[in-house]
């Protein structure tokens, strides 16, 4: 299979979830601020110019993420990385959606591509205060969801690697992580195909976590 992505983008949750499956494909990097997902041989392949694809191995290309993560995980399923059970299933389903349309593509989309939500520059801090609001709103509703068990399903799922892209984003954007998520996000950084891939896509794992470091050293 081949994986076309962006180092630090969403498509991180892909490859980690490849990684945890130890499955063998092609990394294509696709570089958007030269607008590579534009140019002919990928719009052949991904008509909607976005990251990530998935091409399998009968030439069929597979976009979105939560699309691309749910077929992994129902095509492998001796890795246990999807729910029994249509309650469990859905719900990861619903948090999934709402990670990548809402949190991501409301909110952390209008800090990181402002001008696409406001052509007026003048404009540009109120949309992206918009966004912080609405990362922040939705990161409460997610730690209310993820407080009762270590993992959104309770055990590990593909659904963890997509909420783990913006936790990771809050990270570098130095966006506060209510508890549950911090707890999160820290287990997410330990496992050991989580770090394989952060050091694969150019990530220095000591310098992360900083919004915990800074708390321990306010606790002290």
């Amino acid at each position: 299979m081949k994986l076309y992505m962006t180092p630090g983008s969403c498509s991180t949750a892909i490859h980690i979830i490849l990684e945890e499956l130890e499955e063998t494909f092609e990394a294509h990097v696709v570089n958007l601020p030269a607008g590579e997902q534009f140019k002919p041989d990928y719009v052949a392949i991904n008509p909607k110019s976005t990251i990530p694809t998935l091409v399998r191995r009968d030439g069929t290309s597979l976009t979105e993420v939560p699309a691309i993560a749910y077929w992994l995980a129902r095509s492998y399923p001796r890795a246990r990385l999807w729910p029994n059970g249509i309650e469990s299933e859905c719900r990861l389903i619903e948090a999934m959606a709402y990670v990548v349309g809402t949190i991501h593509g409301q909110g952390f989309a209008r800090i990181f591509a402002t001008s696409t939500f406001a052509r007026n520059p003048a404009d540009h801090d109120s949309v992206r205060d918009l966004g912080r609001d609405i990362v922040a709103k939705g990161f409460a509703i997610l730690n209310n969801t993820i407080e009762t068990g270590p993992y959104l399903a309770g055990d590990y799922s593909v659904a963890d690697a997509i909420l783990f892209y913006v936790e990771f984003w809050a990270d570098k954007t130095n966006i506060a992580l209510p508890d549950s998520l911090v707890t999160h996000y820290m287990r997410m950084l330990a496992r050991p195909a989580v770090q394989r891939v952060l050091r694969e896509e150019g990530y220095n794992t000591a310098t992360l976590a900083r919004f915990s470091r800074r708390e321990d050293q306010d606790a002290g």
